[in-house]
């Protein structure tokens, strides 16, 4: 198991990968959901209250910014607790398409 510090010690970029493949791997739609509602609250953070009120407004703007702009810079820096809590809840647990899942969770 990772511990906090391990996983604060690593590159934002590679939080950021690790976090995402979790979540697809977990097929979280919940995570990606409270992603993508906490990027206009990080650009505030950050002080860029321009992009975060556009965010607000254009939906597609709020996806461009998950895609090219979460995993480095300022933005993925203002998301990395949320990165890090994520990976500390269920990095190493198995969603319902990895290969690793076995029925009922038990050992056999």
């Amino acid at each position: 198991m990772t511990t906090r510090e391990e996983l604060e010690a690593l590159p934002t970029k590679e939080l950021y990968d690790r976090t995402i493949g979790t979540a697809k791997r977990r097929l979280d739609v919940g995570f990606f959901w409270d992603l993508l509602k906490a990027l206009p609250v990080a650009e505030e953070v950050i002080g860029d209250d321009q992009r975060s009120k556009t965010d607000i407004r254009r939906p597609l703007a709020l996806l461009n910014d998950l895609l090219y702009d979460a995993d480095s810079g300022p933005l993925g820096e203002a998301l990395r607790p949320m990165y890090v809590d994520y990976l500390l809840e269920h990095e190493g647990t198995h969603g319902p398409d990895d290969p690793g899942a076995t029925e009922g969770g038990g050992d056999a």
